[in-house]
């Protein structure tokens, strides 16, 4: 722009000639032709150069890049994945990546295979809609790296999100983050925008008709909200593109680096914390933070159900020989008599077996196929019958990798054996873990161990440690003596007798 102001200045008021200019200012005679023409410098031109280097490989991106348009979007071709094939497939190649990465970009905008469709904003009045989904992320649990399915919920009027971490996204699970998400608002939205999950959507029907699953419709009838299904297909996700974007924001700022947490409750905390966290900020072209909008949003929200809307699914199945109940392809323990039928609950966390109207079983559910969950409680009346069973028994295996077994029950059990063999000492093994059963585990182990620092092994000591604090000793009260007082002697002194038996050690 400057050259070109020197050059018309020079042509104006001071050479006035363009072989003058031009000879002057350095330039070509052309460039002083275009400066006086217009103020403004024309836009460079790209040559379109030959790809003499490229032309014999162009036939075999071509076929990628085609190939790639009947591919899944996220099992196409990366430009760096077409010139490894390249290098690969083609001995003696030596074509650069950055090569390759200039025409693939350029073919796939030609092809359609990149490039966004425009999208039309939307404004949405206090408390009219929320989006629900799922995504996929990762947390180590206890060490371990452990994939997560995450509910997620979002207003759309006022940005508030809720999170919830899953093992998998079950239809108890489903249900589950809706009821918690409407906790976490204070109210319920009077429409949700979903996908088209299995488990609310039995079957797509034409248009924008759905036919949905049984416990969705009883489980929306109860919280009164109306439910919206997009379309199908990964082309029409810009229908809920509020919880699209909801989702890639909480995990680059919450998901990264990888979380520890010690268990999946301890991860759900934090997730819980950071949805809170990110009350304070305050959402491009807005004048409220997140958290005054959810506030202002409260007052439009239908108000919360008195009661929550029962979220387990139930079966009926018999007790087995092996005192097991199988729920969902998985076994369970229960203390039930065998062949008795039992009602199960299964729920997102755990599963409940209930037997004449009583929780008489809870585990942790397994989302594994063919397993066995066992609780050693459940088989301590069987063992009483045969105590040999209890040192190879897979619900005392399972007791030790929960580390429910301490190093204090193996101490004792040896000692009890040693004491009244290995029957007896079994037996008397198993009486003290119905203590347990009666008492409280944590209970039982403190008296083991105190019971072992004393030097005893016997379960009537450990059955009295457990139980002393709550003994009832009544407090005497104190009596006056009165008249009595005259009949005190004073306590004996035994110095005299200390110093006879000095003297006699003295005594040669």
């Amino acid at each position: 722009m400057e050259l070109f102001e020197n050059i018309r200045r020079e042509y104006e008021f001071g050479e006035g000639t363009i072989a003058g200019v031009a000879r002057k200012l350095g330039v070509h005679r052309r460039m002083v032709r275009d400066a006086i023409r217009n103020a403004v410098p024309s836009a460079r031109k790209k040559p379109d150069r030959p790809r003499w280097k490229l032309k014999p490989f162009i036939p075999l991106i071509e076929d990628m890049l085609e190939e790639d348009r009947g591919a899944p979007r996220k099992q196409r071709h990366t430009a760096h994945r077409i010139w490894q094939r390249i290098k690969r497939e083609v001995p003696g190649c030596d074509i650069s990546e950055r090569s390759i990465r200039k025409y693939v970009r350029k073919r796939r905008f030609a092809l359609g295979l990149i490039g966004r469709e425009i999208c039309v904003p939307q404004s949405y009045p206090w408390g009219s809609e929320a989006q629900v989904d799922w995504y996929e992320a990762y947390a180590d649990l206890g060490g371990e790296r452990t994939c997560l399915q995450v509910f997620e919920m979002r207003s759309m009027a006022g940005g508030g999100s809720f999170h919830r971490a899953y093992p998998r996204a079950t239809q108890q699970a489903f249900l589950e983050g809706h009821e918690l998400a409407f906790r976490r608002f204070g109210g319920v939205f009077k429409r949700l925008r979903f996908d088209n999950l299995k488990s609310a959507v039995k079957k797509i029907l034409q248009g924008h008709r759905r036919e949905e699953t049984a416990r969705f419709i009883a489980f929306r009838s109860h919280w009164r909200f109306e439910a919206v299904f997009c379309n199908p297909g990964i082309d029409h996700a810009h229908e809920k593109g509020g919880i699209e974007g909801e989702g890639g924001y909480f995990r680059r700022n919450h998901w990264v680096p990888v979380p520890h947490a010690k268990d999946l409750e301890d991860l759900n905390e934090q997730l819980l914390a950071a949805c809170y966290e990110d009350e304070q900020r305050k959402i491009a072209g807005r004048d409220m933070t997140v958290g005054q909008a959810i506030l202002a949003e409260k007052a439009h929200l239908l108000p919360l159900a008195e009661e929550g809307f029962d979220l387990a699914e139930v079966s009926f199945p018999k007790v087995d020989g092996m005192g097991r109940v199988k729920v969902r392809n998985n076994f369970y323990s229960a203390p039930v008599r065998v062949g008795m039928e039992v009602q199960a609950k299964i729920y997102a966390g755990y599963v409940e077996v209930w037997h004449e109207g009583q929780c008489v079983a809870r585990h942790e559910r397994c989302y594994n196929s063919l397993q066995e969950i066992l609780d050693l409680e459940h088989y301590l009346e069987p063992l009483e019958h045969k105590p040999g069973a209890l040192a190879g028994s897979k619900p005392l295996e399972q007791w030790r990798q929960k580390g429910r077994w301490p190093a204090s029950y193996d101490r004792i059990w040896e000692q009890l054996m040693i004491r009244n063999g290995r029957q007896n000492g079994t037996r008397r093994m198993i009486e003290l873990l119905q203590l347990g059963k009666t008492h409280g585990y944590e209970t039982l182990r403190q008296a083991v161990e105190s019971a072992l620092d004393m030097g005893s092994c016997d379960v009537s000591t450990v059955q009295y440690l457990m139980t002393a604090e709550q003994l009832d000793r009544g407090r005497p009260e104190p009596i006056d003596v009165g008249p009595l007082s005259c009949y005190e002697r004073p306590l004996p002194v035994m110095t005299d007798y200390d110093q006879l038996l000095i003297a006699q050690e003295v005594m040669p």
